[in-house]
């Protein structure tokens, strides 16, 4: 969450329960994806498409 928070200032609170819910491995996995992201609907749209 910090680093979600520091690169988009703060999420909503609807996006804060889905990231609370993802496992270690799926954690991982967003670590890398955030990297990629360049605006808070790309993180939106990994979790839609990781099903969440």
């Amino acid at each position: 969450m910090r680093h979600i928070n520091r690169r988009f200032g703060g999420v909503n609170p609807d996006i804060q329960q889905r990231l609370q819910k993802l496992s270690i491995p799926q954690l991982d996995d967003l670590g890398e994806a955030l990297l990629d992201f360049s605006q808070p609907n790309d993180l939106t749209r990994w979790l839609e498409e990781q099903g969440f």
